[in-house]
């Protein structure tokens, strides 16, 4: 009886699912305060500032089991009618995996690598608005694993409405 030998196991490495976070970066950013100075006498005034998050995900597989995944958010406040600023930022980011099954693959493009960018993504946002003269703004934690759940339901009901988040 003859046993067929891969060259992993005769290294002595079993072929196991790999994840590697490569690289993080900044792949494009924007901040407009379109009503500026103007705006700066109305913050304080009686109407509160109404923020909006939009936030979007894609991925590109690059081959050789290398995915670049790209977070997006667009931060929009308003005050009454007028924007007070637009700050925008795609963080990615370039991740190795291998060896997993398809339900697993997916479940990692679409939350576990997200998770990861989201802080860089909030960080970045917080400067681009307290840079621009306003006041700090810190995004709170999102749940990626459920908004994963959610287009995953979606998707296999053919409803696929974009994801807002208001607040």
């Amino acid at each position: 009886m003859a046993q067929e030998i891969t060259n992993d196991q005769a290294n002595g490495q079993a072929s196991q699912p790999q994840l590697v976070m490569q690289k993080i970066y900044v792949k494009d950013v924007s901040f407009e305060a379109p009503n500026a100075p103007q705006i700066f006498q109305e913050i304080g005034d009686s109407e509160q500032p109404q923020v909006q998050l939009n936030l979007g995900q894609k991925a590109t597989d690059l081959g050789n089991d290398l995915y670049e995944v790209v977070l997006s958010l667009t931060l929009t406040c308003t005050i009454g009618q007028r924007t007070a600023y637009l700050a925008e930022v795609e963080q990615a980011g370039l991740f190795g995996i291998a060896g997993f099954s398809e339900t697993d693959h997916a479940g990692i493009i679409g939350s576990y690598c997200p998770n990861l960018l989201f802080p860089y993504a909030r960080q970045v946002i917080s400067s681009l608005v307290l840079e621009g003269g306003f006041p700090p703004f810190l995004l709170q934690p999102i749940n990626f694993d459920a908004l994963f759940a959610e287009q995953q339901r979606r998707m296999m009901g053919g409803d696929d409405a974009p994801a807002t988040l208001n607040s």
